[in-house]
């Protein structure tokens, strides 16, 4: 099938179908973009998490009682790394970009604690009410309970978000790839 050229507002002649396959290609590198972002979040969500169930079941062993929710990190990781992409995508946290480096470091990982928190508290509430539950015994214990208990978790979450901030941001000022050159092969120097 033959395309007609088109005009652009330039005057110049544009082929309409390498117009097409360029736009195509454009949002499969986008879609790539997006699963590589995807997967690097779930597997740091994924080992992060994994970590919280392993201390949780060593804690328990301790107690005399075998319990072990590995499928629980699994899951809650593909869940948060799909929050924390939509997050992103809405820009949370990007006004602090203009600012030294070690403000969105900090930042985005306070920002992300707070609503991976909260994700957790309306999850726990929606499914509550979905099994007929009152919406006060849907409230979930977080980090055994009362304020204390939720400053702990709040803290944990807010250590461990540092390290995968600190490496998005250096790599997002060094350069595309930059960072990843230099930590995983060889760097031009």
């Amino acid at each position: 099938m033959h395309s007609e050229p088109l005009h652009s507002d330039t005057g110049t002649v544009v082929d309409a179908g390498s117009q097409t396959s360029a736009s195509g290609r454009k949002m499969m590198e986008r879609a790539v973009d997006e699963v590589k972002r995807f997967l690097v979040m779930f597997l740091y969500l994924w080992v992060l998490l994994g970590l919280f169930v392993l201390q949780q079941r060593i804690l328990l062993h301790q107690e005399g009682m075998n319990f072990t929710m590995q499928g629980f990190a699994l899951v809650n990781a593909l869940v948060l790394a799909k929050v924390m992409l939509i997050a992103e995508d809405l820009r949370v946290g990007h006004w602090l970009r203009s600012r030294p480096l070690i403000y969105p470091i900090l930042g985005e990982s306070l920002i992300f604690t707070v609503v991976f928190i909260c994700f957790h508290v309306v999850e726990d509430l929606v499914i509550g009410l979905f099994k007929e539950k009152t919406l006060r015994a849907s409230v979930p214990v977080i980090g055994g309970g009362g304020l204390a208990g939720l400053l702990s978790v709040a803290t944990i979450y807010f250590v461990a978000l540092i390290p995968f901030f600190a490496y998005r941001n250096l790599g997002r000022e060094l350069g595309p790839g930059r960072l990843n050159a230099m930590l995983f092969g060889t760097a031009t120097r």
